[in-house]
């Protein structure tokens, strides 16, 4: 009797459909952003990888100015590799859209949802460069100026970030068709952060019926400023 207690209540606990999660952090941070949202998600029974990109966060030892997009897009494609992920949900935070959006192009119909977090979407051929603002240009190149291809964090910002280089900024996404082989598009936007930046992407999304959108009373740092009602979308997309 006891063993079918057991058996029961493993049954109970499981979630009825667990889900994969690869989370991809933005510029001048690291996972550890992640930190809170990974913990609910495993807590939730579902599996979760944080990438560390090359030259921040974890791995701010390996900064160099001769880092890409590219080297950051393979960062990610290496976790998706080396775990023989399929169906999955794919989740960027602002500048981790461009790493995304390449990576659709790559393993398109791998992902099961994709989800910008207040974050760049590009078209093809767009760089991040190309879809900031000007105020965020003059930024890229003034904060650079003591540390040649080190881009230093906006003014204000955390004393615990790091600089960005900036070759990932003004390389461009190619896309190929195969990021159209995703069926779930998720868009989910900082009322309160920067919306000259991001309020854009809302909007296009917003009119196109293959996106689910979302606008939250946040801060541009979402899991943080919002984490309940952040939490709540990602689980929604593992059903």
């Amino acid at each position: 009797m006891y063993k079918w207690v057991l058996i029961l209540m493993a049954i109970i606990s499981t979630p009825a459909q667990a889900a994969t999660y690869v989370l991809v952090h933005g510029a001048w941070g690291g996972g550890y952003g992640y930190d809170g949202t990974a913990k609910a998600l495993r807590s939730a029974g579902h599996k979760v990888h944080v990438v560390a990109l090359t030259g921040l966060g974890d791995r701010k030892k390996e900064i160099s100015p001769a880092i890409t997009l590219t080297t950051h897009v393979k960062d990610v494609l290496a976790v998706i590799d080396k775990n023989k992920l399929k169906d999955f949900i794919l989740v960027g935070h602002s500048y981790g859209g461009m790493i995304i959006t390449a990576v659709a192009a790559k393993h398109g119909a791998r992902i099961r949802s994709i989800i910008y977090i207040d974050a760049f979407l590009p078209r093809d051929g767009e760089a991040l460069w190309d879809i900031a603002t000007d105020w965020e240009r003059k930024h890229y190149i003034d904060a650079q100026r003591d540390a040649p291809g080190l881009v230093a964090p906006f003014p204000g910002a955390p004393a615990f970030l790091t600089r960005h280089p900036l070759l990932t900024l003004l390389e461009p996404v190619r896309l190929n068709g195969e990021e159209k082989l995703i069926k779930r598009h998720v868009y989910i936007y900082a009322k309160n952060g920067a919306p000259k930046t991001f309020g854009k992407f809302y909007e296009r999304t917003s009119a196109d019926p293959e996106w689910k959108t979302h606008a939250l009373e946040s801060g541009h740092g979402v899991m943080q400023d919002a984490p309940d009602a952040l939490n709540a979308i990602l689980l929604a997309e593992a059903n």
